[in-house]
């Protein structure tokens, strides 16, 4: 009985559907691949392989070829309208292109991201796509892809190299426009709500937030600068901290919508109208900025767009049509939203 079960456990191969149909090999093979054969023999064919069970060695075959039609791509987390649609347009771009993708997250850890990079190395993808965990601060577990040729490609959050492309907005001009729409709503204590300045995007955003304070004369306060990993718990508490201030701020910038949305609950729990005594900004542009009352002044942040950039110039890549050598930046259009939440002057 275990020698029956062991038998049937076995995968199918060609060479059992050739003695089974009493044909070559190779003639099996050129029918499993569509290959110009009579219709009648490609037919058994196909029928024998199904009644067997057989599947195709995809992954024996494109070893072979040294080429496995994979993309690798590793994010922070997936539960984020941006990652989720970024990883949407990446996966029309290589399906369309016959790529597959293979996903995997870091859960913003750069350990769980060094593993993840080994892990699609060992699975021989013939690229990778990433974004950066917050505390990220080398790339050196990405060398061996370089050393390799094999390319990477960095979006949103990114980590600038000769021998890698990153595709970004410009964080730095969006904020500085954002904080400065603030303070010609009258705004002058702007709090600024933000995540782990190692990476790009909150950096450049931070930097961004106090040019434009210092450009209209206003000082920076850094009990006004509130750093958490944008959850909606962190978002809470950081709104509660900013009601408890002797003097609050009159207006709030925070790094993605949904903290935004969070801290408007805090204030309006304590009894702070939403913009007459504290406007609110946020950024990405995310449903939840068009759901909530009043809808959110944000960044439109191009997620698709974005996307489908990194799988096209990937895809690129690997047909030898383009070299990261030559462009080390793209930078995507981005624009501030102006809506309710910070509208004071009308």
């Amino acid at each position: 009985m275990l020698i029956l079960l062991l038998i049937k456990m076995k995968e199918t191969t060609i060479y059992d559907i050739a003695r089974e149909l009493n044909i070559s090999a190779a003639t099996v093979s050129r029918a499993l691949k569509n290959k110009s054969l009579t219709n009648d023999t490609q037919r058994k064919v196909l029928a024998k392989a199904e009644e067997l069970g057989y599947r195709a060695n995809y992954f024996a075959s494109n070893l072979r070829k040294r080429d496995s039609r994979t993309i690798g791509v590793i994010i922070p987390k997936l539960n984020s309208h941006f990652v989720s649609t970024a990883i949407a347009a990446m996966e029309k771009v290589a399906s369309e292109h016959g790529y597959n993708i293979i996903i995997s997250q870091s859960m913003e850890s750069t350990a769980k991201e060094i593993v993840n990079t080994q892990t699609m190395f060992n699975n021989r993808v013939d690229g990778l796509i990433v974004s950066l965990a917050y505390d990220t601060e080398t790339i050196q577990h990405f060398n061996k892809f370089n050393e390799r040729k094999i390319p990477v490609i960095f979006f949103d959050r990114v980590f600038e190299h000769t021998d890698n492309i990153s595709i970004i907005i410009d964080n730095y001009r969006n904020a500085y426009d954002i904080t400065k729409h603030l303070i010609n709503q009258g705004c002058k204590r702007i709090a600024h709500l933000t995540a782990n300045t190692k990476r790009n995007v909150y950096s450049e955003r931070f930097k961004g937030y106090k040019q434009a304070l210092a450009d209209n004369g206003i000082k920076f306060s850094e009990p006004l600068l509130f750093l958490c990993d944008l959850t909606e718990i962190s978002a809470v508490e950081a709104g509660e901290k900013m009601m408890a201030m002797r003097n609050p701020p009159d207006a709030l910038f925070a790094c993605n919508d949904s903290s935004a949305a969070n801290c408007m609950k805090v204030f309006r729990q304590h009894g702070f109208a939403i913009p007459k005594d504290i406007a609110v900004a946020g950024f990405n542009n995310d449903p939840v900025s068009r759901m909530i009352e009043p809808n959110i002044t944000t960044v439109n942040y191009p997620a698709y767009q974005m996307g489908e950039a990194a799988a096209s110039y990937m895809i690129n890549c690997l047909a030898g049509a383009a070299d990261v050598h030559i462009t080390n930046k793209l930078i995507l259009k981005s624009e501030v939203i102006i809506r309710a939440s910070s509208m004071r002057k009308r």
